[in-house]
């Protein structure tokens, strides 16, 4: 069945010193395929998928708890891992300190 509402979860860093000032500005991690930017035109690759945006959007229905491979791919796209940022359509942290 499909649902009404879509949850998503959405991956983000910052470079503010301190991530809980109101004025520290969060910037996205795009996924290749995974629905985010109302703008972008959908990725249409069937019948296949990008396994990790297939994941990312089941993890949604879950928690961090039973999905603890999330935990793991935000530590490497904190310390900037290429393997990780391979994964991912943009980095927003390219060229500057990581997050």
């Amino acid at each position: 069945s499909i649902t009404k509402e879509r949850t998503e979860v959405i991956l983000q860093g910052t470079s503010s010193l301190d991530p809980n000032d109101p004025t520290a500005v969060w910037e996205e991690f795009d996924f290749k395929c995974k629905p985010g930017d109302l703008r972008r035109r959908p990725c249409f690759i069937s019948p296949y998928h990008y396994r990790l945006d297939w994941l990312m959007w089941f993890a949604a229905f879950q928690t961090y708890e039973q999905n603890e491979w999330i935990i793991h791919l935000a530590g490497k796209l904190l310390a900037q891992e290429e393997e990780a940022l391979s994964l991912m359509a943009t980095n927003p942290f390219a060229g500057r300190e990581p997050p």
